[in-house]
């Protein structure tokens, strides 16, 4: 039996390593302030000051993507994610250095996890980018497998660590943890090692007669092929942008979670960020087990894709019905395998179908379509997290999947078959 392919492949396990210190940082700082924010305010005012907060850490991936496109398509892709790092832990440091000369305003986060989502947002999609340039075709599943995995055990580990460092050591502890996972990341990235991906071969122009005395003929070669427009791009893959679309809509509700959990744990279950811990715990295990094991999962990816979004609507229902700390965990737990399944089928399906010369357009763009309804379940969540009860807002969140799900079902007719 072959060995894995981080034991295998050392440039993907460094790569694979810093992806994980980067996204473990984000979490971390988005989890753990959403947390102190809400210990912090009165709770008629919860939701409002954690909906903007959860909104400024999706705009950038909405707004910067023509920016993150070029960026893709014309920088090395350690590059750009080694710079992405960099920046993010600069942002970091100065709120580190803010904390030890005095107290950390609650109001500084704010902008800082604006910083921090720029940054997440080139290095996010240039990763997935770059996957063909660290290992071979056949490995593309495996290694897809591996990088939803790791987005996983950052949620996990930052969903863990980020309210018990702002329990344990306030706001401080959190962002100096930060600094060093950004920096650790662009450490790695930059002794890892990436090879280019050739275009194709530019076809050839007729042979033409040479000048006068030079003794033959001059072969003209058509220069290499211009990049094209996201327009242009998703034009030509007619079922890849429906699937986008579908899981805008989804994520309009699941996407919620991050609003929803610290409003109800804090309202049924008080202070301590434990129950907190335990819930998103559970939704990144799932996530990590749904993430290895969906390579062995068979079935096509947009009936598969319906039957793991209906999975994720019952799993997202129970809190509304429920307020267990045993049964909680295990629909959660669902969850977050139905996520991790869905995510590794289809980005393995993108990696297949989507030309070379036209996947930087197309991560930057699929990042920014799927993360385009962040913005507006994180304000609306937050706005009527103080209106209605956490249970309610559950039932919402849950039913709220069912269209994308039956919308995703009524596409697998159209579904293209991967290139071999």
């Amino acid at each position: 039996m072959s060995q894995p392919l981080i034991l295998r492949n050392r440039a993907f396990a460094q790569v694979w390593a810093a992806q994980i210190f980067s996204q473990v940082a984000t979490r971390m700082f988005q989890v753990g302030t959403v947390w102190w924010v809400v210990s912090s305010v009165a709770e008629a005012n919860r939701g409002k000051a954690t909906g903007p907060f959860m909104m400024l850490a999706t705009l950038p991936a909405v707004l910067l993507i023509p920016v993150v496109a070029r960026t893709l398509s014309r920088y090395a892709s350690r590059t750009v994610m080694r710079t992405a790092e960099l920046a993010a832990a600069t942002v970091a440091l100065v709120l580190l250095a803010w904390s030890v000369a005095g107290d950390l305003p609650l109001l500084a986060p704010y902008p800082a996890v604006l910083l921090l989502a720029a940054a997440q947002c080139f290095f996010d999609p240039c990763l997935t980018k770059s996957v063909p340039e660290i290992v071979d075709r056949e490995d593309i599943q495996h290694a897809t497998s591996f990088e939803m995995s790791t987005q996983s055990i950052a949620g996990l580990t930052g969903a863990v660590a980020g309210p018990f460092l702002i329990h344990l050591g306030g706001p401080g502890a959190l962002v100096g943890v930060c600094a060093g996972s950004y920096l650790l990341s662009a450490l790695l990235l930059h002794l890892a090692s990436f090879r280019p991906v050739p275009a194709p071969a530019p076809a050839a122009a007729p042979a033409q007669p040479a000048p006068a005395g030079s003794g033959g003929t001059a072969t003209l070669t058509a220069p290499a092929p211009a990049r094209r427009t996201l327009r242009a791009v998703l034009a030509d893959l007619p079922f890849i942008r429906a699937v986008l679309v579908c899981f805008a809509a989804a994520n309009l509700f699941a996407t919620a979670g991050a609003v929803i959990y610290p409003l109800y744990v804090k309202s049924l279950f008080g202070d301590s960020p434990v129950t907190l811990v335990l819930f998103q715990s559970a939704i990144g295990i799932g996530m990590i087990i749904g993430s290895f094991s969906g390579p062995r999962i068979p079935g096509k990816p947009a009936t598969l894709g319906a039957l793991c979004l209906t999975g994720i609507a019952a799993g997202l229902t129970v809190p509304g019905l429920v307020t267990s700390r045993a049964v909680i965990p295990v629909a959660l737990l669902l969850v977050g395998w139905c996520a991790g399944v869905l995510g590794v089928k289809f980005v393995t399906l993108f990696q297949h179908t989507v030309p070379a010369t036209d996947k930087p357009v197309f991560f930057a763009a699929m990042q920014a379509l799927m993360t385009v309804t962040f913005p507006i379940a994180s304000i609306s969540f937050g706005f009527l997290g103080d209106v209605l009860e956490p249970r309610t807002l559950c039932l919402i969140q849950g039913i709220g999947l069912v269209p994308a799900a039956i919308a995703l079902l009524a596409l697998r007719g159209r579904e293209p078959s991967p290139a071999s």
